[in-house]
């Protein structure tokens, strides 16, 4: 299975080097809004051979691109307009911030010495950087890609690609149930049954201040409240990233190495659970595709596994007895109460244990066919 990640890396150049990295990131945005004119013109043009027939010349001369920075504009401007194709989108893309994407061995090298050799408009130059926090994908284990520069707050960063071939373990040392929700981001219960539970009703305050502002703003109907609702869309969904992040850092952590998570399979979730109107845009705009991507690829990076099973029963099911029926379950009070043996705990506990023996009966499969 490969993994791919971002690496990124703080770049620290002189004075002089910074100022060749800023000419070099405004003759790229020049370079991409021309192109992307041009590509409009001539049709929402989104193959790159034809745009880099058109412009290749161009950007040389006229912006000072290096060769490969020429490809890597059309590119991006190809790309672009490939997807606004597919989402049925007929508008000039400008760019607003450039975006300067380098290859590995082209444009972008680690020196013998420790340092980063990267290009600009005139030539080459080398720097030293920092790693702080990403010291795993330096140890000659990875396999680096695409880079692209970022200036933030008047510092560089390169964002760069990096994967690497990982194997699932056949044996795991734990398997464990994860079981997730509004009330409960994650409630985890793991083989050696120690348990887990990350509250959402902080992050349901923080929506729900966002429905009450959007819903403001939205009635104004002026020019700077929609700048405003355009701005906290983006507020808004950079937080549930970062919660998202933190979430699955905490579970990962929790599970250990060389586990097996067991999740529940939520792809069509939205299309088939019922939640009362007043609930609907906090459960609708819940991001549990994203929680699930940030956990597998997490999980990869400790040599663990996400196996992700139906969700039908698992909250109605006993995890005693194993008598189902809807009413086991009482959702206003979240308690699980078995109508044949009087098992009772919290509703979300049962599903992760539910979960959790799911993934030790697969365990147990795998295990005896090997």
């Amino acid at each position: 299975m490969e993994l791919v990640v971002t690496a990124k890396i703080r770049l620290l150049p002189t004075e002089a080097q910074h100022l060749q990295l800023v000419e070099t990131m405004q003759a790229m945005k020049q370079a991409l809004n021309f192109a992307s004119k041009v590509a409009y013109e001539h049709h929402l043009l989104s193959s790159f051979k034809k745009l880099q027939v058109l412009v290749y010349r161009d950007l040389r001369e006229l912006f000072g691109l290096k060769s490969q920075m020429a490809c890597n504009v059309c590119t991006i401007v190809a790309g672009v307009y490939a997807s606004m194709k597919s989402n049925g989108e007929r508008t000039l893309a400008v760019f607003k911030k450039p975006k300067l994407q380098y290859s590995y061995n082209r444009d972008y090298s680690f020196t013998k010495d420790g340092q980063m050799s990267i290009g600009t408009l005139n030539k080459r130059i080398k720097m030293p950087f920092l790693t702080k926090g990403q010291e795993r994908y330096f140890d000659g284990s990875w396999e680096f890609g695409t880079g692209t520069l970022v200036y933030k707050k008047g510092k560089f960063y390169l964002h760069v690609a990096a994967k690497k071939v990982i194997h699932p373990p056949s044996v795991y040392q734990h398997v464990v149930g994860v079981d997730m929700g509004m009330r409960f981001l994650v409630t985890a219960v793991d083989s050696r049954n120690r348990h887990l539970f990350i509250k959402g009703n902080p992050i349901q305050s923080v929506k729900a201040r966002y429905v009450r502002l959007r819903k403001e703003l939205q009635q104004r109907n002026t020019k700077s409240a929609k700048r405003k609702l355009k701005k906290i869309a983006g507020q808004e969904n950079r937080f549930m990233t970062n919660v998202n992040h933190c979430v699955s850092k905490a579970l990962v952590q929790f599970a250990g190495k060389h586990s097996l998570l067991v999740l529940e399979d939520l792809t069509d979730i939205n299309d088939t659970v019922c939640v009362r109107k007043k609930d609907r845009y906090v459960r609708f705009t819940w991001a549990f595709a994203q929680l699930r991507s940030f956990i597998e690829y997490k999980a990869r990076l400790h040599d663990s596994h996400v196996l992700a099973v139906p969700p039908a029963y698992t909250s109605q099911q006993c995890p005693t007895c194993g008598f189902t029926h809807k009413n086991n379950r009482k959702k206003q009070i979240h308690t699980f109460i078995c109508g044949a043996c009087g098992y009772t705990s919290n509703d979300d506990r049962v599903g992760a244990l539910n979960l959790r023996q799911k993934g030790i009966e697969y365990h147990h499969g795998v295990t005896a066919q090997a």
